[in-house]
């Protein structure tokens, strides 16, 4: 499957300036993200309106009947990234993955296949912490903290980039109105809200929703990475595409991501749903392990 319209081509060594120029940027703070100002206060009625209308055009009642998702991904990373940010790319075990969540239950595990061999991550959100992360590399549980770090990052990110605005529907913080953007030729307006704690062990991330105006599902993410080390200052965006309806929910079925912060346009990621389906009805043990067991075991149901 492909885009509606191909990401727009970028200058390689314009790129490579900018990277070179990272550590600097990043020491004198100079990577704090294109981001409108945030107004202070409650915030907008309207916005929080427009962010619960949505999440239930995107399927809010159909999703929240859900108990369990399967999918499965692929995709390719763009070379730059990989040396600029191996920790959080980890490009010799994130190659294709199989992702289990259990949305009543906090959990989103993870089975990553890569030329070094395989990674599990188990990921838990507990309301009001910064939550719990497992992370197994070839069958033994690591200890490693930027390693922990990223996955969590990770985990977090690509539960937000599927689910979208469900996963915010409940959201109890200030929503505001940001100017809008086209998306892949469509108008969409922009929704500003700041997640605390945030994606990953953030303690609060900013985040940007731009919903098609006429469709109301969401088209691009826009979000702080303040939960590695070594990205805190980067921004980026989500571009998705090809939404599909399945058991009364919109999936997005094609994800492109660039950064906007700390060198703009920076290609990042482009990736695919393969397989997607949903109500196996397994247990929270069958994917809290180093590999998935029972119902959970089987590849996500290839797309059509």
């Amino acid at each position: 499957m492909t885009p509606a319209t191909t990401p727009p081509p970028y200058d390689r060594r314009r790129l490579l300036r900018h990277a070179l120029a990272l550590p600097a940027l990043a020491l004198a703070g100079c990577a704090a993200g294109p981001w409108p100002a945030m107004p202070a206060g409650p915030g907008s009625s309207s916005a929080r309106g427009r962010l619960q209308e949505c999440a239930a055009a995107q399927g809010l009642d159909a999703w929240r009947a859900l108990h369990d998702v399967n999918v499965g991904y692929a995709g390719e990373w763009q070379g730059l990234v990989t040396r600029l940010q191996p920790v959080l790319v980890d490009a010799g075990f994130r190659g294709s993955s199989q992702e289990r969540l259990l949305p009543g239950a906090g959990l989103v595990a993870q089975d990553h296949r890569g030329p070094a061999g395989h990674k599990q991550v188990l990921r838990r959100q507990v309301p009001g912490t910064l939550g719990e992360v497992q992370v197994w590399r070839n069958g033994s549980l690591s200890a490693d903290r930027d390693g922990r770090d990223a996955a969590a990052l990770v985990a977090d990110g690509y539960r937000l980039f599927l689910f979208g605005t469900l996963a915010l529907a409940d959201f109890a913080g200030a929503v505001n109105w940001g100017p809008p953007e086209d998306v892949d030729g469509r108008r969409c307006d922009q929704l500003m809200l700041e997640l605390a704690p945030g994606l990953g062990f953030a303690p609060r991330d900013r985040l940007s929703l731009f919903v098609d105006r006429e469709a109301g599902w969401l088209r691009r993410l826009r979000f702080s990475l303040d939960g590695l080390q070594s990205t805190v200052g980067a921004v980026a965006d989500v571009d998705l595409f090809d939404h599909v309806r399945v058991q009364g929910v919109v999936w997005p079925r094609r994800f492109f991501e660039r950064l906007q912060a700390p060198i703009p346009g920076l290609p990042v990621h482009d990736w695919r749903l393969t397989g997607l389906d949903l109500d196996r009805g397994y247990d929270a043990a069958a994917i809290s392990g180093p590999a998935f067991s029972a119902a959970a075991a089987a590849p996500a149901r290839p797309l059509a």
